[in-house]
């Protein structure tokens, strides 16, 4: 029998690491109250650098909508892709750097300052101007490129009206420069940040905000829904045609990444999925090489307990043998009320090791991150064009992909494996899961690990490599490297009941093809369910016939007991377990975070016989009350909808869905699909989960497939609003259309921005 901690060892433990936001500055001095600028006219010569960019662009949507941007130099390229993006969802890309600015309670009011305030702890816009000024020539024309073609985009249409950034300005490009769903910034826990300063210090006319922000981070590793991603290598051993492929599979939130194609004359040809407002592709390919992340890297974050003392007003720490002053910063905090703006100041405190974000057993927490703004904007540009395994390896050499996990593959019929890529140097002997002494010297980060020192695989033996935000040990069979070889704070998340499942399809298969290699990464078994099933039935045969459960759940536990753990949108058992998993999970994850466990563990091991069976009850009650049978198909249930372009998606049984069959990755579908907002319909309706999802193969001419969830568009009225839904409900894929004379054969429009 597997080991319990091998099985659905993480139902909550694929939660994302979050690098979205590589962390800059060190300083807030200055920082000034933000106001929402004025739009204003270009002058001449801005207007005339405009045109001409625009000039030597082209855009060529296809007939799903996809843009291929295609540019006289790279510059020009960035400048069509963020005009494209805008014309797709301006609103995302806004959002994107409202957020990473620290100025989202300006529009969305005061419950946001704490957020605004965590990324102003690390961002302000006078050290990225700053970096801005000290980056490469080359880099500075992208960023210039990357603002242009967003201005451009808002001076040709004035009927567009920006809840707060009217103009983009260059440097922006460095508060945002990784591309994750969430950054390292954002693990910073809001409800533990505002008990922090929240009372202490602040100035302001208003009352404090209310204590209603939600634990973010509490028990990270472990929240309701994964959230990850899985990345395939096949090497040529294991292909029908003897070429490399690659699966890119992230599993984020739906619509946070459009699909796009840029090319240059530069040597660019960039496809796949990019982040709203970024000028790189994040996770996809050139015609040479192709890149997938997954989270759940090395730990590339540490908290260090300070010892604070107080004199005269003024703040110190324990450092070795003396003391050092605490660095004081004012922040203002403006926020939107409804008689207009307001503001509150909090005084922040900072170390050398960062700045401080909560209080924990009479210390102070400080929090050590990544700050290389500049070099981590370098590295997610130079990786989109490398084309070949040595120049992305030079890339990779710059470590500051900080929290991710990269599966590569290539026409050279290389496959290989980065387990993170930014990783402190630290003492093996320090607990680096937990915080640490920060008055200890022997705490301190000893530089960076080389990449040969960090857990890498080239070329296994096995013939494949995977990833599913698992631990890195099963990542290519026997083949995969040791746990015993790298310290403990090389790698974070355990193995989970994907990473199983991926195990078990990839290490007897071989002669992939595309279409195999995405049936694959659909495959309906749910090994999450491999151990609890059998529990389950005989927690119900040893109920003694007396017990009212006896009856009460002889059916659900013969529909169990017979069900072949595969999903399929006829399943009623898929949705019975489901159901009975959802109540489990509510009923043990606060004891399972309590023991810093993953739920399943604890279920598996802890989680008491009757509380199993009682748990059956209350699904058995939950699908009568809403489908009126707990005999209900899954299909029934989970379903794809989408009836807006609002970020914050709304869903309606009355309206058309489509039924979706494979389920939350929570259960080891390979294929997620899981809902994270808060469920107001009797239905499921996922918004998190596979989102684009496309499988290249490599060789003299690159063929791929691919699905964007619901569309390219995020405007009701076009047609690319939707022109997806039902193939990305069935795990029906496209063809890429890669080559500009495919692309040509199945063209929409063709021009240049403005026009």
């Amino acid at each position: 029998m597997l080991s319990t901690r091998l099985i659905i060892c993480t139902l909550l433990a694929s939660a994302t690491l979050f690098a979205q936001l590589p962390a800059q500055a060190s300083s807030l001095e200055g920082a000034l109250t933000a106001t929402k600028p004025a739009a204003s006219k270009p002058n001449v010569a801005e207007h005339a650098r405009w045109q001409a960019s625009a000039r030597r662009v082209t855009i060529m949507r296809d007939k799903w909508g996809i843009p291929h941007v295609f540019g006289k130099t790279d510059a020009d390229a960035v400048f069509g892709l963020l005009y494209a993006q805008a014309e797709d969802d301006f609103n995302r890309i806004e959002l994107n750097y409202i957020n990473a600015l620290g100025r989202l309670a300006e529009v969305e009011g005061e419950a946001e300052i704490w957020r605004d305030l965590r990324m102003k702890l690390f961002i302000t816009p006078h050290a990225m101007q700053a970096k801005y000024a000290a980056s490469p020539a080359w880099l500075q024309k992208l960023m210039n490129a990357f603002a242009d073609g967003l201005n451009f985009y808002l001076h040709t249409h004035p009927e567009v009206k920006p809840k707060l950034l009217s103009r983009f300005e260059p440097w922006m490009a460095l508060a945002f420069s990784e591309g994750s769903i969430g950054g390292d910034i954002e693990s910073i826990d809001l409800k533990l940040l505002e008990q922090m300063y929240g009372k202490r210090g602040e100035r302001s006319g208003r009352a404090p905000v209310a204590q209603a922000i939600a634990v973010e981070s509490a028990g990270a590793g472990f929240d309701a829904e994964p959230r990850g991603s899985n990345g395939f290598a096949i090497g040529p051993a294991r292909s029908a045609s003897g070429n490399a492929l690659l699966l890119i599979n992230p599993h984020t939130s739906f619509y946070f990444r459009p699909e796009v194609h840029m090319v240059s004359e530069q040597g660019l040809n960039a496809y796949g999925a990019v982040t709203w407002g970024q000028f790189f592709v994040y996770q996809g390919f050139n015609e040479r090489a192709g890149w997938m992340h997954t989270s759940g890297g090395g730990d590339v974050i540490d908290e260090y307990l300070e010892t604070v003392v107080e004199k005269d007003g003024r703040f110190f720490y324990r450092y070795g043998a003396g003391l050092r002053e605490m660095r004081a910063v004012p922040v203002t905090l403006p926020y939107k009320t409804a008689g207009g703006m307001a503001s509150k100041t909090v005084t922040a405190y900072f170390t050398h090791h960062g700045p401080v974000v909560r209080e924990a057993g009479g210390k102070w927490v400080s929090t050590k991150l990544m700050e290389e703004p500049i070099k981590a904007l370098t590295q997610s540009y130079a990786r989109t064009k490398a084309t070949g395994y040595a120049a992305f390896y030079k890339s990779m050499e710059l470590r500051t992909n900080s929290s991710n996990n990269t599966v590569y593959a290539d026409a050279d019929g290389n496959i290989a494996y980065f387990h993170g890529n930014f990783v402190p140097r630290r003492d093996p002997l320090f607990d680096w899961a937990h915080p640490v002494d920060g008055s200890n010297p022997a705490t301190e980060w000893q530089g960076l690990h080389a990449i040969k020192e960090t857990i890498t695989l080239f070329n296994p033996p096995s013939g494949y490599i995977l990833n599913t935000n698992n631990w890195p040990f099963a990542a290519a069979g026997a083949n995969s490297p040791r746990v015993q070889d790298y310290p403990a704070y090389m790698w974070t998340l355990p193995e989970n009941a994907r990473g199983l499942h991926a195990v078990r399809v990839l290490k007897d298969q071989a002669g992939f093809t595309i279409d195999s290699l995405i049936a694959t990464a659909y495959d309906s078994y749910l090994t999450g369910f491999e151990l609890l099933v059998p529990a389950l039935a005989k927690d119900w045969d040893a109920l003694a016939a007396s017990d009212p459960l006896k009856a009460q759940l002889a059916g659900q536990v013969a529909a169990l007991r017979g069900w072949d753990l595969r999903f399929s949108t006829t399943s009623v058992p898929t949705s019975l377990a489901v159901y009975w998993g959802q109540q489990m999970v509510a009923a043990a994850s606060k004891a399972a975070r309590a023991r810093e466990v993953p739920v399943a563990d604890y279920i598996s091991t802890s989680l008491a016989r009757q509380e199993r069976l009682q748990a059956l009850l209350r699904a058995t009650a939950k699908l009568e009350a809403d489908f009126g049978s707990w005999q209900t198909p899954w299909g029934e249930i989970n379903r794809f909808q989408r009836i807006s372009g609002d970020v914050d998606q709304q869903y309606d049984d009355s309206k058309p869905s489509y039924p979706v069959a494979f389920t939350s990755a929570t259960w080891g579908s390979l294929a997620s699909f899981g809902m994270v907002a808060k469920q107001k319909t009797r239905r499921i309706y996922g918004d998190r989960g596979n989102s684009f999802v496309a499988v290249v193969e490599f060789g003299p001419r690159l063929r791929a497939k691919s699905i964007l969830a619901g569309g390219e568009s995020a405007n009701p009225a076009s047609r690319h609003f939707d022109d997806q839904a039902e193939m990305y409900s069935k795990g029906q894929f496209k063809d890429v259309l890669f080559y500009k004379a495919d692309i040509e054969k199945f063209l929409e429009r063709k021009y240049h921005p403005g026009k």
